[in-house]
């Protein structure tokens, strides 16, 4: 007989659901929807969430609310974001009836080589310090947004941003255990201590911290426009810091950087059509793990059991396989989009797995012919599914003498094999974990949604998904319920893996769903938490309102007026 590790039975005695005593709803939903008809915003941290509620009720449209958010969370959540790294974003854009898609992820320095890495016997870029820096890409992305779809000036749009870091605010709980940690592990880099801790010391939940730097920052960008942050006196300062530390971003990587817009890709499941954006993001796993799962049913009462999580991990298990090999930078690297996310190739993946069995698998023979996420959705129907990220958390530890921001590293996710796809080359952009999600139905807006974490985002994205679509949860709901992720299958070299082969799960799954994943092969770990950070706007045009949801996981909160 088959025993069962001492871990697994201590997960086992761990499971269990924790009861609401709801009147109303699923037991494990944490609150209910939040409703209203005019306007609807949600992001990780709740002041954020009301600076984007202000500015809709000043006139600006859901663009101009999403950068004042993000701007706010770059304050506030410097331990996820800030203008020191990139952004991707998905635009509903009432007038036109169309979805727009923005890339504004930076560029690797165009004077750094792998051959730079052979020379000093590096086998990987480091995660911090000056080496994995590449140029930060949020502000142009700001103002890419802000010139094809704002509505309010940019001064106005940063300036309850630049209130709060003049006159501070209060952390709130999550964000203060991070940065507390964070500060910790960046102590040893030069300006950390002086721009995030207060004589020294980190600030703690309810402490009220002030960022007169990134203040002064956000003024310069707000008056003189993205030319000061790229060509202007802050370009110079963050590229003659990174050359003191031993790093290669440059003038000319900063000057010549520019977003792209881009066309979202689908694929239709359940009737709706789920939207991603094309590599270098990792988006279009998802689409690929949904086209899997759509060949089978799955019953309503089905969430949570041992076929439910199986089916999933496997459609992961494919999916990855594939994102290792050919998912890159596309201005550099053919990737081919078309074939992966076609009905045939996902028929042929499909074949491969074993409904009574965990398995193995290589990627698909082709012809080649800590991260914050918000949404908001305004009066006139325009809806913003935007996510933006440092990498690592906090980033690099780089931090540029008094500007209020730390760089990031996702430089680090290139590879230094010049045989991969994401393999590192000057002015290339590297393989992203971040990716903003959108699904609409006979060409409308439906929702708007994104998950924090990593290697978990699409299968984040997809779990929401099937919440909803297959499993009949609301939106809130759909954030609550107890997540899985499977970890350990091929990624990018440089992406380093924690576990391997393993499938996580949080506390609320029964009992016999473990035992019975155990008997299928699967190797299980427990983690609670680990998986946080959706938000979700969904539109209902019948009836003409806005459904917002913001899951307990982090500090989040999801308000409408």
């Amino acid at each position: 007989m088959k025993t069962i590790s001492t871990f697994l039975f201590l997960v086992i005695l761990n499971l269990t659901v924790l009861s609401q005593d709801r009147i109303t709803g699923l037991q494990h939903a944490t609150r209910s929807e939040v409703i209203a008809q005019n306007g609807m915003a949600c992001t990780s941290q709740p002041l954020a969430t009301q600076v984007a509620i202000d500015i809709l009720k000043k006139g600006g449209n859901a663009i101009d609310a999403a950068i004042a958010a993000n701007a706010t969370l770059g304050l506030m959540e410097p331990t996820g974001c800030g203008i020191g790294g990139d952004l991707f974003a998905i635009v509903w854009d009432a007038k036109s009836k169309q979805l727009y898609g923005l890339n504004a992820s930076g560029r690797s320095p165009r004077s750094l080589t792998i051959d730079y890495f052979d020379k000093n016997k590096l086998n990987s870029i480091p995660s911090y310090g000056a080496l994995p820096v590449s140029v930060p890409g949020c502000v142009d992305g700001w103002f890419e947004l802000h010139g094809r779809f704002g509505q309010l000036g940019m001064e106005e749009v940063l300036r309850p941003a630049i209130d709060y870091a003049e006159k501070g605010f209060p952390l709130s709980e999550l964000i203060a255990y991070y940065w507390q940690r964070s500060v910790a592990m960046h102590s040893k880099f030069p300006n950390v201590l002086d721009t995030y801790t207060t004589d020294g010391d980190a600030p703690k939940k309810g402490d009220i911290f002030k960022n007169p730097y990134l203040a002064e920052t956000y003024k310069l960008i707000g008056k003189h426009g993205r030319d000061y942050f790229y060509k202007g006196e802050i370009a110079e300062i963050i590229t003659q810091f990174i050359q003191e530390q031993g790093g290669f971003l440059k003038m000319e990587d900063m000057s010549r950087h520019s977003s792209q817009w881009v066309q979202p890709v689908s694929v239709n499941y359940r009737g709706y059509d789920i939207w991603e954006l094309p590599p270098n993001g990792q988006g279009i796993t998802a689409l690929q793990m949904l086209n899997i799962l759509k060949g089978y049913e799955f019953d309503k009462d089905e969430f949570g059991t041992a076929r439910h999580l199986h089916l999933v991990t496997e459609a992961k298990k494919l999916a990855f396989e594939d994102r290792a090999r050919y998912y890159a930078d596309m201005d550099m690297q053919h990737v081919p989009v078309k074939k992966l996310l076609s009905d045939s190739y996902a028929d042929e993946r499909r074949q491969l797995i074993n409904e009574a069995k965990a398995g193995k698998y290589k990627a698909g023979e082709i012809s080649h012919g800590e991260t914050i996420y918000l949404t908001v959705a305004d009066q006139w129907g325009n809806m913003v599914s935007l996510i933006q990220s440092n990498y690592r958390g906090m980033g690099s530890g780089m931090v540029p003498p008094k500007l209020g921001f730390m760089l990031q590293n996702r430089g680090e996710l290139f590879s230094l094999n010049p045989a991969d796809a994401n393999a590192l080359e000057p002015g290339k952009r590297p393989f992203h974990t971040i990716i903003p999600a959108f699904i609409t139905k006979d060409e409308e807006p439906v929702m708007s949604f994104g998950v924090m974490g990593g290697d978990f985002q699409p299968q984040g994205h997809v779990q929401i998904i099937m919440n909803i679509l297959d499993f009949g949860m609301n939106i809130q709901e759909a954030g609550d319920a107890p997540r899985f992720s499977h970890s350990g299958s091929s990624k990018p070299t440089g992406f380093k893996t924690q576990g391997k082969g393993q499938v996580n799960i949080e506390t609320g799954f029964d009992k016999e769903t473990v035992l019975e994943l155990n008997s299928m092969g699967h190797k299980l770990g427990y983690s609670p938490g680990g998986y946080g950070g959706y938000q979700a706007i969904w539109f209902d045009k019948k009836r003409q309102i806005f459904i917002g949801a913001s899951e307990s996981r982090k500090d989040g909160m999801a308000a409408g007026y």
